[in-house]
């Protein structure tokens, strides 16, 4: 199913899910092909200002307000390029432009189906700064959404395909192409959701946002695999090749841990470092109005406290927090200034305005504030200014991908009341503008470093102050696959002058092969006097280093505890988990307990084993509790039967109401300290009923007996939501297990062809396991809402679905877009996918029901609220 998407936002793009603001009219009826209308069905626009002028670029950047010590340039406009919506360098400073031409030419999505989307090659051909040639790279393109320079050529992404187009002649126009990866997307998919921002990144993989699988060049072929892919639209990478990527109402995320680490145990359902919110703030500071947003009309709340809460526009008209947030960058182009250097930047098309923010570090735990107080990087008065990418450039400016128009929502997506605003104001036209913008520091005049072509020296510019420079070094070094630079780039891991050009040449050694990282490398970059270089290497290390890991039990810097934590716990041989806990005690991140679990997969019993036997003190410190709760939880999410009675056998002999046994059973509840709303684990069935059971309730205490409320609102004490996520034969008040009834063979035809579908267009947002992720989408995993009537998520498929909305006890603030394009068949498919996986054992969904449903609300034009859906579902049971 589509994700739920957060409430506020306005926006979308190709980037969609991105754009928000200003976007976009409709006629008075909609067209038969649009479903959704939202919000109130009369509106009355708060701030009747004039239609903005269309401005040139000239006119445009007179319209902007930029901090000082800095000025903007326009390298790139109409008509050398038309709706640019992302960028890529290549090795000699000329830029891949996607011009995604076929998006939104009306406000019915007219265009949307003809392929008028091309990529252009860029070029400065008098090394001005300005980009004077275009050359048509790739034309005929269906909504084109990616582009990556790519050896001969550049990999383009035209869902459901990603294409690499070759230039063998470089002439800048690609004479054959290749389809990579047909799991791209979805042709004619909504394209708010899908995958996108292709990256070539420091692990030598092509990572992409909102995408679950990632790609690799090895021996002259591309390789894939699954993975857990995070953001809407936009990714970057820091110095460390740490990804970061937003939502579009929350400012900037990012993996602290490498997700491949927690793949090694799907037991663990969450964990601190996946999809970390680094910015909390979510404000905007444009002084200017930017009336223009899907859900101005909405006011601020009376809180039940007597607080009031913010509508999306502040009583001046400027726009709260962000709706449409996109395309960050870390910049790493050695031009700022040391105070500039790693600062995220980040657009917000809806406000017309780019933020800049400060990364803090400690632990491996990055954390950002906004760089100035209520005021912005960048602020613009004109209304088509509209930065949805934020890139480095190979001359250390920063680059702003400019789309240029008034109307950059898509139809799926729009109000009422922005319907009013743009007919109103007269934004909907023209769709043919494009910007490239280029910001650097005043009185300087920079130029675009262009690679060398022979191998051996390239090994130098992995030391180079950009670090884009540095990527695109390793990139053409691994793309090379030329043995004759691997000394070259040796001779970096000992010699570079700065930890960066380190790492980037030990990343490179990883990238050209097991022969160029040889032990002796390894070892010297394990004692390598800065901290990231050694985190580095221990990453990269095996088994076969697993003695100098050992010998690194002193090691003074948490995030390098922490790799090593990541590292031992995955490796079972005799001591590692000792070793592993052993540095866990000494403290230092949080990152430590996710690190130690991921590698614990079938042996969390045993490590909580290890840890009660061990060191009580740290057993009962707050790191300790976690753990054993984390440890616990990873037991119960396994269910194997044998395995949880031991469990529950291990709590029960621990000192009665003391902390351990209290994180155990926190733990088999699934209750975090302090959890007011505890949710009810799934039942599992054993053969019979532990022994342990009794003997917890013959000595429970105080803290077990503590009543909590769920989140269904029942009152329940701690050990009773313990023992209730169990059952055995007899059990009071427990009816038998509900017979699995097989599904016919047409059924599981159904089920197989709905498990493409939700793999392509629902797994990036809902998760591969139906999990769901923090700020885009609620778990469909054990949700009342797949399992329930089965009106009810075929209508959230149909027209989609608006929040607030609680799923399995938790209130989501987002909205779910409507798939009315998706035929009979393809619903049922999906549905019956949704709700037989993952243990679930709902009946499958026939397509003749989903006919049925559609035709009963052929003319609705809104999405539903979880209101309206209780109350059909109220009315056919009294009908």
């Amino acid at each position: 199913m589509p994700a739920l998407r957060r409430f506020p936002a306005a926006l979308t793009v190709p980037v969609l899910a991105i754009l928000t603001a200003g976007a976009w009219a409709q006629e008075k009826k909609p067209p038969a092909d649009r479903t959704a209308n939202r919000g109130p069905d009369k509106v009355e626009l708060k701030f009747k200002l004039p239609p903005p002028p269309v401005l040139s670029p000239a006119e445009s950047l007179k319209a902007i307000r930029l901090q000082p010590g800095f000025r903007m340039e326009c390298v790139a406009s109409e008509p050398l390029i038309d709706s640019p919506i992302a960028m890529s360098w290549d090795t000699m400073g000329r830029l891949f432009v996607v011009e995604m031409r076929d998006y939104m030419n009306d406000v019915n999505g007219g265009g949307e189906d003809q392929p008028t989307g091309r990529v252009k090659r860029l070029e400065d051909a008098d090394g001005d700064g300005m980009m004077d040639k275009a050359t048509v790279f790739a034309d005929r393109l269906l909504m084109p959404r990616s582009v990556t320079a790519f050896r001969d050529g550049a990999i383009i992404a035209e869902p459901p395909n990603l294409i690499f187009f070759h230039d063998a002649d470089d002439d800048g126009v690609a004479e054959s192409r290749e389809v990579i990866a047909g799991d791209f997307g979805t042709k004619g998919g909504q394209p708010e959701h899908m995958a996108n921002s292709l990256t070539y990144c420091q692990d030598n993989w092509l990572w992409a946002a909102g995408h679950g699988r990632r790609l690799r060049w090895r021996d002259g072929a591309f390789i894939s695999e699954s993975t857990r892919g995070g953001g809407q639209w936009g990714l970057a990478q820091d110095d460390w090749g740490r990804r970061y990527f937003n939502y579009n109402s929350d400012f900037l995320r990012m993996d602290l841990l490498p997700p491949s680490a927690f793949a090694r145990n799907p037991n663990l359902a969450g964990g601190t470092a996946l999809n970390w919110q680094v910015m909390k703030d979510q404000h905007c500071w444009n002084p200017l109005s930017t009336p223009g947003v899907n859900r101005g009309y909405e006011e601020g709340t009376v809180r039940s406290d007597g607080t009031k809460s913010e509508g999306q526009l502040r009583e001046d008209g400027t726009l709260t927090t962000c709706t449409a947030t996109c395309g960050p960058v870390i910049y790493r182009g050695g031009l700022f200034g040391p105070d500039f250097q790693g600062n995220a930047f980040i657009p917000e098309p809806s406000g017309n305005l780019v933020k800049r923010v400060i990364l803090r570090e400690s632990g491996g735990v990055v954390t950002a504030q906004n760089a100035y107080e209520k005021a912005e990087f960048l602020t613009s008065s004109d209304e088509r200014f509209r930065p949805v990418n934020a890139c480095n450039g190979p001359d250390g400016g920063l680059y702003l991908v400019d789309m240029a128009r008034g109307v950059i929502q898509h139809k799926f997506f729009l109000t009422h009341y922005l319907v009013a605003n743009i007919e109103a104001r007269k934004l909907e036209q023209p769709v043919n503008l494009g910007r490239i913008w280029r910001i650097v520091p005043e009185n300087s005049q920079p130029r675009a470093v262009k690679l060398p072509p022979g191998t051996a020296e390239l090994a130098a510019f992995l030391d180079h102050p950009n670090g884009l420079i540095r990527d695109l070094a390793q990139q053409a070094l691994v793309e090379r696959a030329d043995s004759a630079g691997v000394g070259a780039v040796q001779k970096m891991v000992f010699g570079a002058g700065t930890p960066q050009g380190r790492a980037q040449a030990l990343w490179t050694l990883e990238g050209l092969g097991p022969a160029a990282m040889t032990p002796e490398v390894l070892t010297a970059a394990l004692k390598d006097p800065d901290e990231k270089v050694r985190a580095a290497a221990v990453r990269l290390s095996g088994l076969a280093q697993a003695g100098n890991l050992l010998d690194m039990m002193e090691e003074p810097s948490a995030e390098v505890r922490v790799q090593l934590v990541l590292q031992l716990g995955g490796f079972n041989f005799p001591g590692a988990q000792e070793a592993a806990l052993k540095l866990l005690s000494a403290g230092g991140s949080p990152l430590l307990n996710d690190a130690i679990a991921c590698g614990s997969r079938g042996r969390e019993l045993e490590l909580i084993r290890l840890i009660v036997a061990g060191d009580s003190a740290w057993a009962e410190s707050s790191a300790g509790r976690a753990l054993l709760r984390t440890l616990a939880g990873c037991v119960m999410t396994e269910r194997r039967g044998a395995r949880v009675a031991g469990l529950f056998k291990l709590a029960a002999a621990q000192p009665a109401d003391r902390p351990v046994q209290i994180a155990l059973v926190n733990g088999i509840a699934g209750v975090s300290e302090g959890n007011a709303k505890p949710q009810p684990r799934k039942l599992l069935y054993l053969e019979s009923r532990p022994e342990a059971v009794a003997r917890l309730e013959s000595a429970a205490g105080p803290k077990l007996k503590e009543v909590l409320t769920t989140s269904a609102g029942a009152k329940v004490s701690l050990l009773d939501l313990a023992t209730g996520s169990i059952a055995w034969p007899g059990k009071a008040g427990v009816p038998a297990p509900p017979p699995v009834v097989p599904l016919t063979a047409p059924q599981k035809e159904l089920f197989d062809k709905g498990q493409v579908i939700y793999s392509t267009l629902c797994a990036a947002c809902h998760q591969p396991g139906g999990t769901g992720m923090e700020g885009l989408a609620p778990p469909l995993l054990d949700s009342e809402w797949v399992l329930g009537p089965l009106e009810h998520p075929v209508k959230m498929v149909l027209h989609g679905v608006g929040g607030p909305i609680s799923v399995a006890g938790r209130t989501w603030t987002l909205e779910m877009p409507p798939l009315p394009s998706l035929s009979d068949m393809d619903i049922a498919g999906v549905l019956t996918y949704v709700r037989r996986e993952w243990e679930h054992n709902a009946s499958p969904v026939d397509p003749a029901e989903v006919a049925t449903i559609r035709q009963a609300n052929a003319g609705r034009t809104k999405s539903w609220t979880a209101d309206e859906l209780k109350a059909a579902a109220q009315e056919k049971r009294r009908g």
